[in-house]
């Protein structure tokens, strides 16, 4: 039995060629999700997940994409292996989070989705700012410090714009519209692959910065009356805060979801790192939407030196020969994970 390492994706996972995710998959987890938004008359993920055709405009919205990808992300984790898998630790990027929650049992899985509907709704006609990435690694994924440097100068000169989430090799930027066009022009364009950067992201608020104040204090005075716990699974949250079984005291964990998490940038790197050094794993488990966390995952393995991978050419001899990177969106992958 392998011991692994759960990593839950944020709500930009869902793409176009995630439709069909959801297709032939038993999950009590997602019936949950299910029932929330069929009885708030809404679209439930299996719905939209089986929609003819993707559309940006229904799909990507934060008041579907949200439950969305969370409903994709625990139908996932459903299927995941008891025999062959020992989940030792559960983190999540960003809106991911919040499914960590409920999948660790910080928070009773009715609890989770409503905290995740409720915030998904709050974007519903009210996109605060927004945010931009920008690629920090070289063509081996090793940190460039120059080009930290630049964006950490870009951000100080830049009022209104913030660091938003640390996502292993990229920068993810929030700000006001002024502060994203200022950065727009300071920091040189750059083409790696069919992606120019910096990226705009679609309608995505400012998450993770001071912008989404308001936001944070509504949830709190909402969202008062969820059943918070100390987690059955160790979680460590965005700021490299390890939160163990029994000892961890849920009010604070109430509190770094509902403030700090909103408010604060979310350092994935440091998330995943901590990780590492405290359970230990010997894979770590992508659940899906889609797959896009891998190269982050990776860029940090590099970054951490974890398993003598220290380029991307060893990340890819190691996957190819022993994954340590089990992403369930790639069929020869998912069939490593999921029960047979």
């Amino acid at each position: 039995m392998k011991r692994a390492l759960v990593l839950c994706p944020g709500r930009g996972s869902y793409g176009r060629d995630s439709l069909g995710s959801l297709d032939g998959l038993h999950s009590p987890r997602l019936d949950v999700f299910e029932a929330l938004r069929s009885d708030a008359g809404r679209p439930t993920p299996r719905e939209m997940d089986a929609a003819e055709k993707f559309s940006s405009k229904f799909h990507v919205r934060g008041e579907n994409a949200s439950s969305l990808t969370a409903g994709v992300s625990v139908a996932d984790l459903d299927q995941v292996d008891p025999e062959g898998f020992r989940i030792v630790g559960v983190i999540g990027n960003s809106m991911g989070w919040y499914t960590a929650l409920g999948y660790a049992g910080a928070l009773p899985m009715h609890d989770c989705a409503t905290l995740i509907e409720t915030l998904g709704q709050y974007q519903a006609g009210n996109i605060v700012g927004g945010q931009i990435v920008y690629p920090l690694v070289d063509e081996q994924w090793r940190i460039d410090p120059k080009r930290e440097q630049m964006v950490n100068a870009t951000i100080d000169a830049t009022e209104d714009l913030h660091w938003s989430i640390r996502l292993g090799g990229q920068a993810v930027l929030g700000g006001t519209e002024e502060a994203l066009a200022q950065a727009l022009e300071k920091l040189p364009s750059l083409q790696l692959g069919s992606h120019s950067f910096p990226l705009r992201l679609p309608l995505h608020s400012a998450f993770h910065t001071p912008l989404m104040t308001d936001s944070a204090i509504r949830a709190q005075e909402e969202l008062h009356d969820l059943s918070w716990r100390s987690p059955h699974t160790t979680m460590i949250d965005g700021h490299g805060q390890v939160w163990k079984p029994v000892h961890s005291d849920p009010t604070k964990i109430r509190k770094y979801t509902l403030s700090t998490q909103v408010t604060e940038a979310f350092d994935l790197r440091r998330c995943i790192r901590t990780a590492l050094r405290t359970v230990a794993p010997d894979v770590i488990i992508l659940p899906g939407p889609g797959s896009n966390l891998g190269s982050a995952v990776a860029q940090t393995l590099i970054l951490e030196g974890w398993a003598g991978i220290t380029s991307r050419d060893a990340f890819v001899a190691r996957q190819n020969d022993d994954p340590v990177l089990l992403s369930m969106r790639w069929p020869d992958q998912r069939a490593r994970v999921v029960a047979q």
